[in-house]
């Protein structure tokens, strides 16, 4: 299920996420009397429900239930599902530190940053769903970006490079934590243990695939290697390569940026 921001009334949902026409945050939207609601208390309530239950399950009436109200009573403060949704991501990117630190050097400083977005994304599995093909253009992700740039600067390198680092970091962050929340939901979703699938699917390659080394050459050589093997016995498997993949791919990354900074002139230490 991928969700794309921004498709509600541009106006509405710009003014909302900048909270630009109201004379204190968390006004309602629009006139009526809703006594101990806001846009603040929805918006809250409504990553509740997507924390809980998935974003598929989000809805102006689960978040009235949850607040003991009706459907209704929220489009007072927030128009529809669509102006919500960019609430809710914007929100949530604001529990994300906004400051490092940088006297530490660069690499301590971007993976510290890179760790916290990774745990986010773990603590809020339905913001994976946000496309970023549309951004959020709300405080939040400005803020997000400006913390995420402001690190990435320390490495002396140029504006330009820095724009492409932080698209990968990102990306492998995204990409990453997507895989562990879509194992950890592939249970719920399917009623199939990880176990489960995988015993009934990988047998079959023996049967069906008598010349799977030959086929595969590299592959087998790679299992021969126990490059395949997790120790973790009690973590599902996906989850623990995905997580390998993240580890490695961020100190590869590292390993990049030091390179990049000496063939620029720079100290890589600093």
């Amino acid at each position: 299920m991928v969700v794309f921001a921004g498709q509600g009334d541009a106006r509405r949902s710009m003014a909302l996420l900048w909270r630009a026409s109201e004379g204190e945050r968390g006004a309602r939207s629009a006139p009526g009397p809703r006594p101990g609601l806001s846009v603040d208390v929805i918006v809250d309530a409504a990553i509740a429900v997507a924390d809980a239950e998935g974003m598929a399950a989000l809805s102006m009436r689960a978040v009235g239930e949850r607040l003991g109200r009706t459907a209704m009573a929220l489009y007072t403060y927030v128009p529809g599902k669509a102006e919500l949704v960019d609430l809710m991501y914007d929100r949530a990117l604001a529990e994300l530190p906004t400051r490092y630190d940088l006297s530490v050097g660069w690499r301590a400083a971007v993976t510290a940053w890179v760790r916290d977005l990774w745990d986010f994304h773990l603590r809020h599995p339905w913001t994976l769903q946000v496309s970023h093909a549309r951004p959020v253009l709300g405080p939040g992700w400005f803020t997000m970006s400006e913390t995420m740039m402001a690190v990435l600067r320390t490495t002396g390198l140029d504006a330009r490079t820095l724009r492409g680092l932080g698209g990968t970091l990102t990306h492998l962050v995204r990409d990453a934590a997507r895989i562990v929340a879509e194992t950890r939901l592939a249970t719920q979703e399917t009623g199939k243990g990880e176990d489960e699938w995988w015993y009934a699917h990988a047998p079959q390659l023996d049967e069906l695939v008598p010349d799977f080394g030959a086929r595969f050459p590299t592959l087998t050589w790679m299992e021969s290697q126990r490059a395949f093997d997790m120790d973790d016995t009690e973590t599902p498997y996906l989850v623990q390569e995905a997580t390998e993949v993240f580890e490695v791919g961020l100190a590869i990354v590292l390993d990049g940026i030091e390179v990049r900074i000496r063939r620029a002139g720079g100290d890589p230490d600093h």
